[in-house]
């Protein structure tokens, strides 16, 4: 009979972390190694188990260059290895030593090559130190760049719980993993290989692992980071995602093993306390606080001056597989010339592939005036947001989305594409019914992108009592939806169920 243990201790294993609350240690404060939503949904997790009180540690790279610290050197004759290993706090936060990315200036690199032998270096640091030291009761990965932990963890009887936040993987032969330092022969019958093998030796030199999918098969509980996006996977809805995915999800899925669980915003976005804005507001002062925002921003970035002028945000990165930056870009001089007497504007704050043909669209219409181009900036992003009255996200498909949450917190509505993490975060606006949060248009093209903006304007132009009692719903219901309480609850739920006792009592 085993020993019932009162507060299991969990190990989150992630590439990608931001600030952690400072009883986690030392280095809790300067954390940031950030290339996307990983870092944000990870930090919140972690800080909301923390301030719950649960045993929560973390295993995350040593990204010595972009951790902003400064090194107290009293002794010039003392090792620097030395100095850092006093300075790493023992207790919570468990930093995976390596040269592969002691000096890297940020989390990937533009070569898979070298993402590949990074993420070898830090599995190997987990399965071989960090999850030996920590010995936890649960270890709880993410995505690809952990991907092998998971088979690690049930050879050595530790449950384990793999979540999907996007879906990306790599392959590599078992001779190259063995030859990182990870004895993948001791438990190589826990991973996912391209050609089912039948000995070691068949498997070892010719026969691929699939990071992404090994963490899915092996994992004894996996999540998706959306109800939504996990049924449309399972239910094969997505000609884009490689079978094996498909087929492992499913199969954790019939067996009861699969859940979507969605992230929330870091508690940071609130329109009453956020740093960034000019102007603070909550419910109560949105109307006021929203206009003079939004002039600031128009003068800003040189925009016609117009608080009334109506104000759509994009806010995710520009690229065409998935956010679906096209549709934008077939109709965005329509839109714009649609609504010409109004001032209609469109903000980007964001990176990508396909910014230089936005530029070039504004450029060539002379529309500077009405259209930014910005690179992604976080604190113009939050400016944005408090400006703006909707957050534009036509995404092709979406594990889980954090803009068409943190809008409407900010009194911007989305106007999305019906998928994923979006189509269980958004509802079409009823106002005669009182219901709804933003507008959905069902069929991935331009027309139903233009559609949906003629939706957001028919209600941008209602009589000002009618839309701002809306807004006022809107946005006291996001702020109570849409956190980390939540969330963290269905994570601690979850946990309970894989180790069928209470997590914390």
């Amino acid at each position: 009979m085993t020993t019932r243990v009162k507060k299991p201790r969990i190990l989150i294993v992630t590439p990608e972390v931001t600030r952690l609350p400072k009883g986690m240690g030392n280095l809790a404060n300067v954390l940031e190694a950030r290339a996307g939503g990983l870092a944000d949904v990870s930090s919140a997790l972690i800080t909301s188990l923390f301030n719950l009180g649960a045993d929560v540690h973390v295993a995350v790279p040593h990204y010595r260059a972009l951790f902003n610290f400064q090194r107290n050197i009293p002794n010039p004759l003392q090792k620097e290895e030395d100095i850092i290993t006093k300075r790493i706090p023992k207790e919570r936060i468990h930093m995976a030593q390596d040269r592969a990315f002691f000096y890297r200036k940020s989390v990937y690199s533009r070569y898979s090559r070298i993402n590949m032998l990074t993420s070898l270096a830090f599995q190997r640091e987990v399965i071989n130190n960090i999850m030996r030291e920590v010995k936890p009761d649960i270890v709880h990965c993410n995505d690809w760049t952990t991907g092998l932990i998971p088979a690690a963890s049930r050879y050595m009887g530790i449950p384990s719980l793999f979540t999907v936040h996007n879906i990306y993987t790599v392959k590599t032969t078992m001779a190259h993993i063995e030859d990182s330092g990870i004895d993948a022969a001791a438990f190589w019958k826990n991973l996912y290989f391209e050609r089912i093998p039948s000995i070691y030796e068949e498997a070892r030199e010719n026969d691929p692992v699939d990071f992404l999918t090994s963490g899915i098969f092996a994992a004894h509980f996996v999540n998706t980071v959306s109800p939504g996006f996990l049924k449309e996977i399972v239910e094969g809805e997505h000609a884009f995602i490689e079978p094996q995915i498909r087929s492992e999800l499913k199969n954790k899925w019939d067996a009861g093993c699969a859940f979507g669980i969605l992230n929330a915003p870091d508690p940071s976005y609130n329109p009453k306390k956020d740093k960034a804005l000019y102007f603070h507001f909550g419910t109560n002062n949105f109307v006021s606080a929203k206009r003079k925002n939004k002039s600031s921003l128009q003068k800003h970035l040189g925009l016609i001056q117009d608080e009334k002028a109506p104000l759509f945000f994009w806010p995710s990165r520009l690229d065409t597989v998935q956010k679906g930056c096209q549709l934008l870009a077939e109709i965005l001089y329509k839109v714009v010339s649609r609504y010409w007497k109004q001032n209609l504007q469109i903000v980007f704050v964001a990176n990508g592939e396909f910014q230089r043909h936005f530029k070039d669209i504004v450029s060539f219409h002379r529309l500077r005036d009405r259209v930014s181009v910005c690179n992604f900036d976080e604190h113009l992003a939050r400016k944005a947001y408090g400006a703006s009255d909707f957050v534009l996200m036509p995404s092709r498909f979406e594990p889980c989305g954090l803009p068409q949450m943190i809008g409407p917190i900010y009194g911007a509505l989305p106007v999305a594409h019906d998928t994923g993490g979006i189509h269980d975060t958004v509802t079409h606006l009823n106002v005669e019914r009182n219901s709804g949060n933003g507008f959905l248009f069902k069929y991935f093209d331009s027309a139903g992108l233009s559609w949906a903006i003629d939706q957001a304007m028919a209600f941008y132009n209602l009589p000002e009592r009618v839309k701002n009692r809306q807004i006022r719903r809107i946005m006291g219901k996001s702020i109570t939806t849409f956190n980390y309480k939540n969330t963290s609850q269905n994570y601690i739920n979850l946990y309970e169920k894989m180790l069928q006792r209470p997590l914390l009592n």
